[in-house]
């Protein structure tokens, strides 16, 4: 576990401040370049809401969990994904016996880490390549250990984070299983010699990101051209890249399409974009005391079953509240499992 190192006092959570911030943040999901920023219209964004505890930031909570922490607010980012992440945080917390108040679905990168940083909420999944270039991003790191370790020390004071999971949910580049097979292309490295004009597809914030086009000219020598697709490698980029309107477009590695056979996912041999393992970021303050429940999911969540739960949100159009219950339930991390 890694701590950033000048913790900082806890602080009481404004509930009229967060709910002005979740609805300014509505409908501005992080495009396409952060796993987990935007949202699914086909999962709900309430789920375990509904289970009657107080909200944060009245102080009448404080001191009903374990360890007289307080209440502990639990965020998402605006996509389906983290937000099952995050309710699995939450209900073990819950099973521990900590007061929780969920706050998903709060928007992009620049909304949520100003939450984080102003403690009004504490606790959110993040994606650690992601959360290392946004405080940084001329780093070198690259693999996940190299990421995990650079962190800590760019992180602003009173965050931090703990142990990463082998799930990793990352940004990719795919084109179609045609144009793959057509022109010999299975890398980003092959695009070099491509002689036709390469269109990528993602959301806005993309196109600045150390991955998106200057990053392709940089590591690749591709130079490509931009068209935005604001729903963070879904339905739309997937049929963009599909009918041929974009070349390649980023989509999530955990996103059950990607078995569909449709798709080629391009290898990225210079390792451009970095290593993206789930991992949770934290008040400081609360770090040493939730690590003892929230360590055990990290080390039994990987990239699989990761996809495995996401199948159920796409597929089955599970909530997140159910599919977060039985995960935890059949990895016997539940006080009654």
């Amino acid at each position: 576990m890694k701590h950033s190192r000048i913790p900082r006092h806890a602080r009481l959570l404004a509930v009229s401040g967060i709910a002005a911030l979740t609805l300014a943040a509505c409908g501005t999901g992080d495009p396409l370049g952060e796993p987990g920023d935007d949202t699914d219209t086909d999962t709900e964004t309430d789920a375990g809401d509904d289970d009657g505890e107080d909200d944060a930031g009245n102080g009448e909570d404080a001191g009903d969990g374990a360890g007289d922490v307080g209440t502990i607010v639990v965020g998402s980012q605006a996509y389906y994904s983290n937000e099952i992440i995050a309710e699995i945080y939450a209900q073990a917390l819950e099973d521990a016996g900590h007061t929780v108040d969920r706050q998903f679905q709060i928007g992009q990168r620049d909304v949520y880490l100003q939450a984080m940083e102003g403690g009004e909420v504490h606790l959110l999944p993040e994606y650690s390549g992601n959360l290392l270039q946004h405080y940084d991003d001329e780093t070198e790191a690259r693999s996940s250990d190299e990421v995990a370790d650079a962190l800590p020390e760019v992180l602003p004071d009173g965050l931090t984070v703990l142990e990463y999971a082998e799930a990793e949910d990352a940004d990719s580049y795919n084109v179609t299983t045609d144009f793959s097979e057509e022109n010999g292309i299975t890398s980003l490295a092959d695009l070099a010699g491509y002689d036709g004009e390469i269109i990528v597809g993602g959301n806005a914030e993309l196109e600045s990101r150390p991955y998106g086009p200057e990053g392709l000219a940089e590591f690749y020598g591709v130079e490509v051209s931009f068209v935005a697709i604001g729903d963070s490698g879904g339905p739309l980029t997937k049929g963009a890249i599909r009918d041929g309107t974009i070349t390649m477009g980023d989509i999530y590695t955990a996103d059950p399409d990607l078995a569909s056979g449709d798709f080629v996912t391009l290898d990225d041999p210079e390792n451009m974009i970095l290593a993206q393992n789930v991992l949770p970021l934290v008040d400081a303050d609360l770090a040493e005391e939730i690590a003892l429940v929230l360590d055990p999911i990290s080390a039994v969540l990987t990239t699989e079953e990761l996809i495995a739960l996401n199948v159920l949100s796409v597929e089955e159009e599970a909530s997140s509240s159910d599919i977060a219950a039985d995960w935890l339930s059949e990895q016997g991390l539940l006080g009654g499992s």
